[in-house]
């Protein structure tokens, strides 16, 4: 039986590459084929999966660069079930393809938000006069580019190759190891590893609240790789909180801990106990 990936398309995005070596690792492992299943944002891929209409997602979560994926983080906690199976670390490098023959003829930059983001400098000092507009991925900014001689958008050199596109500039992101960690997410029971992600929130916020939860990690010599705040969007200046943290939660410490938390918290959401696998673009 034929299992299908969800990702964010078109293809050509960072996100089919990412989606395209967890295929090829799964069908080693299990023998079963994976079919790809590009989807129109970020969060319609976890929707997808959600929903029964897809088996796993691969969503970005992180980037070395420009930090996390926000839309990620926000539907991870709007929806129930999804737990993340593993993490792969993908490294990224930006090209600027375009149809027009020199960069001084460029006019405008088409691309993802987390795209734009990553090569701000580059641009600055490039094409301080161009006009960033955001698109909902990197390859979908490219469909502009054969009706725009005056447009170019950053992409992977992947996707130079896919749509025929030359590049204009290659590795144009501000700082060269550049990379986004993605989650491989489904609605099975996560297995273990080296790496926790989870979420919570309080029943309200009051000065201090964030503190025992610290503590909770540091008294059991818990490592915390991240921690962020998010809105609730409920009322202003309420906020749920977001950490990864590293250990397997077979581990006694572990246990423990995540329990005290539990205590403390109005809502508690363990998204899942995984490996983290780098992989080449």
């Amino acid at each position: 039986m034929v299992k299908s990936i969800a990702h964010l398309g078109p293809s050509g995005t960072y996100a089919e590459t990412a989606a395209l070596a967890i295929a090829a690792i799964l069908k080693e492992k299990t023998g079963r084929e994976y079919s790809l299943s590009p989807c129109s944002s970020i969060a319609q891929t976890l929707y997808s999966t959600a929903s029964g209409k897809t088996d796993l997602t691969v969503v970005p979560v992180e980037n070395s660069i420009h930090g996390s994926v926000a839309v990620t983080l926000d539907t991870m906690w709007e929806l129930n079930g999804l737990q993340i199976q593993q993490g792969l670390d993908l490294p990224i490098s930006h090209c600027l393809l375009s149809r027009g023959k020199a960069l001084t003829g460029i006019k405008t930059i088409y691309s993802h938000p987390q795209a734009l983001a990553q090569c701000q400098k580059w641009l600055e000092k490039n094409l301080p006069d161009a006009r960033l507009i955001p698109t909902d991925s990197t390859t979908e900014a490219i469909q502009h580019l054969n009706q725009e001689p005056t447009a170019g958008a950053i992409a992977s050199p992947r996707a130079s190759q896919l749509y025929d596109l030359p590049i204009l500039a290659q590795e144009i992101n501000d700082y060269p190891d550049n990379c986004t960690r993605l989650w491989v997410v489904s609605l099975e029971k996560s297995g273990y590893g080296s790496h926790i992600s989870l979420a919570f929130s309080f029943e309200e916020n009051i000065p201090g609240i964030l503190v025992k939860p610290l503590q909770i990690f540091a008294q059991r010599d818990i490592n915390l790789s991240r921690i962020e705040s998010r809105p609730t969007k409920r009322t202003l200046g309420e906020y749920l909180f977001f950490i990864d943290l590293q250990g397997d939660m077979r581990e006694t410490r572990i246990k423990t801990g995540l329990q005290e938390l539990s205590n403390l918290t109005k809502v508690l959401k363990i998204f899942g106990n995984y490996n983290v696998l780098k992989i080449e673009s």
